[in-house]
């Protein structure tokens, strides 16, 4: 499989669908990255590898143009000085530099489709990355709270809320009991009334100093 069967693999990718079914989706994303830069470095050698070619092939496409243009100017001066079997020899060397001249326009116009090819995918996989990149946080962002949402739904699932709000009315009843017990005890023994309430103390302090002054009007008439 080619470098470039494998990212148009993994550009037709359904992103969501694989988030759905990985099990950590933000590791899943990022590791997506991590192989599309990888293709995009592969496919950045490869457009290199391919132009470096192309230069070379225009070098000898130029170098050739060069030379059978320089025996086409010694067939020139050999015809002018007289010399026709020495032009025709300069001549047969150009012929011969044509044809390499054919060859070369013929592999350079072929390399340059490719080159043009490559560096057309190689511009829509930069795309697809900042693309995928600038989607990343997002991402991570819907996970975590995706992961939040489904840890409380999993916290309120293993409560048994009414079993909880029995217990709670329970206590409640208990702590009433206390309170009604202890108001209670209160009651009987005075204690909270006189000391929560200093005009019930007042007047009872009356009361029994009155009774004091009745029983020693008894004893003694003081």
């Amino acid at each position: 499989m080619s470098i470039f069967e494998r990212l148009g693999d993994l550009v037709k990718s359904n992103i969501n669908d694989l988030i759905d079914r990985a099990e950590n989706p933000e590791k899943m994303v990022k590791q997506i990255i991590i192989d599309m830069e990888e293709q995009l470095r592969k496919a950045t050698q490869g457009l290199g590898s391919a132009m470096g070619s192309l230069n070379q092939v225009n070098k000898q496409l130029a170098n050739a143009q060069m030379q059978s243009d320089g025996w086409k100017e010694k067939a020139k001066q050999c015809l002018a000085a007289g010399n026709e079997a020495l032009a025709k020899q300069a001549l047969d060397n150009k012929v011969k530099q044509d044809k390499l001249v054919v060859q070369y326009q013929e592999m350079s116009t072929s390399m340059q489709a490719q080159v043009d090819e490559i560096k057309s995918q190689v511009d829509i996989l930069k795309q697809k990355l900042e693309e995928a990149r600038s989607r990343q946080a997002m991402l991570a962002a819907r996970s975590r709270m995706a992961d939040a949402k489904s840890d409380m739904a999993k916290t309120l699932g293993g409560m048994d809320s009414s079993s909880a709000f029995a217990k709670m009315e329970k206590m409640e009843r208990k702590v009433e009991e206390k309170e009604s017990q202890a108001a209670a005890f209160a009651d009987v023994s005075g204690v909270e009334s006189l000391q929560s309430d200093p005009f019930a103390r007042m007047e009872r302090d009356s009361q029994i100093d009155m009774e004091l002054q009745k029983l020693k009007e008894e004893l003694g008439g003081v």
